[in-house]
């Protein structure tokens, strides 16, 4: 069976559109669910403001029984409510082998599992192989396996339900799991997480040390951005970070050979539709935008019509923008007249199109004519639309443009030409536009020419034929077009002609205005015809035989001016009432009505309000949104068009009244004054409050409070109140019952706050704020003193109202402890009360601080309480110690409440020292106070004997360790030689300066050596005859021997 649960929302009080919830149990939220089984359904009913929520579960079964909550929210506002579902299922015998109950009938289709009746109905022979030989084997086959092999087995034994076939694993007794050798904690069963969100999946092992591999689907899964592994001593951590639907998989965490399963379920939030459908209405080939918007960007909506999904082709258009969804029509037809449907996952919204057949109206319609052979026949109309085609039949016969005959279209106009006119061409011509049920005729003569000799003389005659203007001698010519008029003449011999205006004559000269004589025929033109135009018209023809004359009146007609002070007159809650001046001109014919758009304030779409002429100036536009600014536009329509747009009416907000304001109490009454008390109206609206109106009358907006002044004493009055705003006054706010003006005398009294009952301790430096409220009328004295004095301290400020009175320091001192006393008097009533204040600091160093006595690993200390105790008690003393070689500090003791300790546990062989420290409710002194004298710790027991320091010999001969080398220098650069020596004690170089001179050959060489026991000999070649000496010997204190020479 299906099941459908309702819930409706009022939302006349709430400012946006609700957001519901449909729940399972505590958490799982049935949008993430939504499909064939569970569907969920909104929609929202103008005229009541009531949105409507539906859930329904189609076929129910048995895993959908439990309990159920819907929850509404808005802003701060919440809702909620609960029910159970109970799932009865019918009693059916229970088939021997229980695996037949997880099967599915094979030629059920998409209902597989369900009974199929025509399966029921063939007879089939049962097959011994539908049935596993032991039932006992499949079941132990499955609480061995793992989960990851559940589908493998199900295949291999013909079972298609695996999902109820793990509910009922589920249900048998749970196996003892095995210890395992790698993990100390596994996988949960399972993770359910959000769409977007984190999830994160743990399991601890054996050993730390080992390596793990995590697997998805099978595959090993990348540290990354989105996977991130971590390793804290035994535990390890994978966490997917921004889950998406790809992230609903099997995950595994191998360890060896040992694996752990688990499954991530991503749950996908319903997309529900923020804004919905609006109705449209149009005409015949408008374009149709049907708009919504969804609470995600991206998602996937369907576009529906009669049942059918509407997908993109040439007539419909499909657009996505972020949330935004449009279809789009491009030209609206009378089929396309329909309810149209939007659908998402989590909701739908429907929109109304009707479209609207347009009248063609013809403005000027084709007229007969009459011509001679070789000449020219023009047949012309003018209808509204410029955008309507049509075809021209001569006799019922389609005309087909050719040499002589030539068909045009250049905007409303419409024209058949024909040149070089035969008798052939004489019959009744049509015009037929395209989709509308209208025709324009006429009648084409042909005039022969026929020659006769008379002899007598003819008087002129003037054949003026105006009849088909409607008026006799008046004709009509909207502005802008051409007007021709042929006047036939006939008179023996041909008699002259004159076109006059007035007194004007009008000559046959070239231009807009002129005429055009034949024979027998005059013609006046006035091309693309103007107001000026305008007038009486005079045609005079004359011949020796007489005179003819005839007068014919030119009326220009066009459409009227646009209409003038477009204005808004009043606002409601959705609608506005719209007046407007008439034109000034009217075009030369009568208004037939107006035509009335609106926009909102900075949008360019403009919104038609009419189809059919409105005939008042003053019009109400409705089904408009309450707070947002709109403006009008007017257009006037005679029997010649539409005229121009007028001037954009100001900016104006449909609004209503506030509802009337709640509460009204009287707070306070006096001889002459009474203070009045309320809370804002409980519907504000979009104008907000722009203020409130009090009245008041003898007997016969979060809280707002107002004294009304000069009343007269002893009367009893009524009062009420009004909201005001743009839109006007709300309802009035009445009190029930009438006020007596008179002033009500009370005691003194000083309403202590409970903290100030007590000592109020403060630091040094903070703020200090006490307000302390009072009663009593009329207005009390307030007094304050100080340990009995006059408050006079400049840093300490007070405050005194109507109710109460506020002491406050902006940073206090220890001089400002003290007892406050706070006294409230009226004439020879009065009440005091006492205040006590106490600053306290952190306290200074403790004195003399002494190592008292030393014993074992042990040290006494005594010292004395510091002279400043911070204006407080002193809460105890920390000591610390440090010994003479590291001279690092670590903590005795803490809060050791004595002025004495005993340090334990010191290292024998040290040499200590102690430094303490003072403490209150502040925290620890800011100086130390180190101990006088020290602590040894000395060793008991034990005596060490130095041994005797023997020298060691280091005396060694003198060694070359770096032999002098051979050297070639040039001529007047400087050179150095250099060698090694090891001696000790220090080395004595001695220069004997006896040894023989270097030979000048340049192909000698020179021999340097010391006085020392060993010898080293070093050959410098010389380019050129020149005497080398050795300047310097430098000896370092490494024994390495610098000869320099020049």
């Amino acid at each position: 069976f299906n099941v459908t649960f309702m819930a409706k929302v009022d939302s006349s009080d709430l400012l946006r559109k609700p957001n519901m919830k449909w729940l399972k149990g505590k958490w799982l939220d049935l949008g993430s669910k939504a499909g064939k089984h569970v569907q969920f359904k909104e929609t929202y009913d103008r005229n009541s403001k009531v949105y409507t929520y539906e859930m329904s579960i189609i076929k129910v079964v048995e895993g959908d029984a439990g309990g159920y909550r819907c929850e509404v929210t808005s802003k701060d506002k919440c809702d909620s409510c609960t029910f159970e579902v109970t799932v009865e299922a019918v009693q059916e015998e229970q088939p021997a082998n229980i695996l037949d109950a997880f099967k599915r009938s094979g030629d059920a289709g998409e209902d597989a599992g369900d009974l199929d009746f025509s399966a029921l109905l063939k007879k089939r022979e049962k097959k011994a192989r539908d049935e596993p030989k032991e039932e006992v084997d499949v079941w132990e086959i499955l609480k061995d396996a793992k989960p990851c092999d559940y589908e493998k087995i199900a295949f291999d034994y013909g079972i298609t339900d695996l999902r109820g076939l793990l509910k009922r694993l589920k249900k048998m007794k749970k196996v003892e799991p095995k210890k395992s050798d790698a993990f100390l904690k596994k996988l949960e069963q399972c993770y359910s997480v959000d769409k977007g969100k984190r999830t994160q999946m743990h399991v601890e092992l054996h050993d730390p040390n080992v390596q793990v591999k995590w697997l998805k689907n099978g595959v090993e899964i990348k540290p990354s951005a989105k996977y991130v592994f971590e390793c804290v001593g035994n535990k390890r951590t994978l966490t997917i970070n921004k889950s998406n639907l790809s992230d609903d998989a099997a995950y595994e965490c191998v360890v060896g050979e040992e694996k752990s399963f688990t499954e991530v379920f991503v749950k996908e939030p319903p997309v529900t539709i923020t804004k919905l459908l609006d109705d449209v209405h149009v005409v015949v080939g408008e374009k149709v935008e049907f708009e919504c918007e969804v609470s995600e960007e991206g998602a996937n909506v369907r576009w529906m019509k009669d049942g059918v999904e509407l997908t993109k082709d040439g007539k419909y258009r499909i657009k996505k923008d972020g949330k935004k969804h449009t279809l789009v029509i491009n030209e609206a037809t009378i089929e396309d007249i329909g309810m149209y449907y939007v659908y998402t996952n989590g909701g739908e919204s429907k929109g109304e199109l009707e479209v609207e057949v347009k009248e063609l109206e013809v403005l000027q319609s084709i007229a007969d004519l009459s011509v001679k052979a070789c000449e020219q026949a023009m047949f012309k109309c003018e209808v509204s639309d410029e955008k309507v085609v049509g075809k021209w039949f001569k006799d019922g016969v389609e005309v087909k443009p050719g040499n002589r005959i030539k068909v045009s279209h250049i905007g409303r106009i419409h024209k058949l030409m024909i040149d070089d006119v035969k008798p052939q061409d004489e019959g009744n011509y049509t015009f037929v536009p395209e989709g509308y049920a209208l025709s324009l005729s006429a009648k084409l003569n042909f005039i022969e020419i026929k020659i006769e000799y008379v002899p007598r003389q003819d008087p002129p005659k003037i054949h003026l034929d105006t009849s088909s203007t409607g008026s006799k001698n008046t004709i009509v010519v909207v502005a802008g077009n051409k007007l021709r008029l042929d006047v036939e003449i006939t008179g023996e011999p041909v008699p002259t002609v004159c076109w006059m205006k007035g007194d004007t004559v009008i000559s046959e000269a070239e231009g807009r205005v002129r005429v055009e004589t034949r024979t027998t025929l005059s013609s006046f033109v006035i091309e693309g015809a103007e107001r000026p135009d305008e007038g009486q018209y005079s045609i005079i023809v004359t011949n020796p035989a007489g005179e003819d004359r005839a007068e014919l009146t030119v009326k220009i007609v066009d459409v009227p001016n646009p209409p003038e002070n477009v204005r808004c007159m009043g606002v409601g809650e959705d609608t506005a009432t719209i007046t407007w001046d008439p034109p000034k001109f009217d075009g030369g014919a009568p208004i037939k009505g107006y035509l009335m758009e609106r926009k909102k304030q900075g949008s360019s779409r403009w919104t038609k309000l009419n189809f059919e002429v409105f005939e008042s100036t003053t019009y109400e536009a409705k089904k408009m949104i309450e707070g947002v600014f709109y403006e009008m536009r007017v257009f006037a329509v005679n029997g010649i068009g539409i005229s121009q747009p007028s001037g954009n009416s100001k900016p104006f907000m449909p609004i209503a009244p506030t509802s009337e304001p709640t509460r009204l109490t009287v707070e306070d009454v006096t001889d002459s004054t009474c203070a009045l008390k309320w809370r804002p109206p409980e519907r504000v609206g979009a104008g907000g409050v722009d203020g409130y109106i009090i009245e008041w009358c003898k007997e016969g907006g979060e809280g707002n409070t107002y004294r009304v002044k000069g009343l007269p004493t002893g009367e009893k009055l009524l009062f009420r109140v009004v909201a005001m705003n743009i839109a006007g006054r709300s309802p009035p706010c009445t009190m029930k019952q009438s006020v007596t003006v008179r002033e009500i005398m009370e005691y003194p009294k000083i309403r202590l706050p409970r903290q100030l009952r007590t000592k109020f301790i403060r630091k040094v430096g903070e703020k200090i704020n006490l307000v302390i409220p009072f009663q009593g009328k009329p207005r009390p004295v307030v007094n304050w003193l100080k340990d009995g004095e006059p408050l006079e301290n400049k840093s300490v400020g007070i405050r005194t109202s109507d109710f109460d009175t506020i002491l406050f320091i902006r940073s206090a001192e220890r001089d400002h402890s003290g007892t406050y006393t706070l006294s409230v008097q009226i004439d020879n009533m009065q009440d005091k009360a006492d205040i006590h204040i106490q600053i306290v600091d952190k306290p200074g160093p403790p004195i003399n601080v002494m190592v008292t006595d030393v014993w074992g690993f042990n040290a006494a200390l005594e010292w004395k309480p510091p002279k400043d105790t911070g204006n407080t008690d002193i809460t105890g003393y920390t000591i610390q110690k440090a010994d003479k070689k590291t001279q690092g500090w670590f903590t005795v003791y803490e809060h050791n409440r004595r002025p004495s300790c005993t340090a334990s546990d010191l290292v024998m062989g040290n040499e200590y020292s102690f430094r303490v420290f003072s403490e209150n409710i502040c925290g620890l002194s800011d100086e130390v106070a180190f101990s006088k004298n020290t602590a040894i710790i000395g060793k008991t027991d034990l005596e060490y004997n130095k041994p005797a320091f023997k020298e060691k010999d280091m005396s060694s001969s003198p060694k070359f360790t770096a032999p002098l080398v051979d050297r070639v220098v040039v001529a007047g650069y400087s050179t150095a030689i250099s060698c090694a020596v090891r001696a000790y004690p220090k080395l004595i170089l001695i220069y004997n300066d006896s040894l023989p001179r270097p030979n000048t050959n340049p192909d000698d060489a020179g021999v340097c050596s010391d006085a020392s026991n060993t010898e080293m000999q070093c050959h410098l070649g010389a380019r050129i005859q020149a005497f080398l000496k050795v300047r310097t010997i430098h000896v370092l204190q490494r024994n390495i021997i610098f000869v320099h020479f020049d």
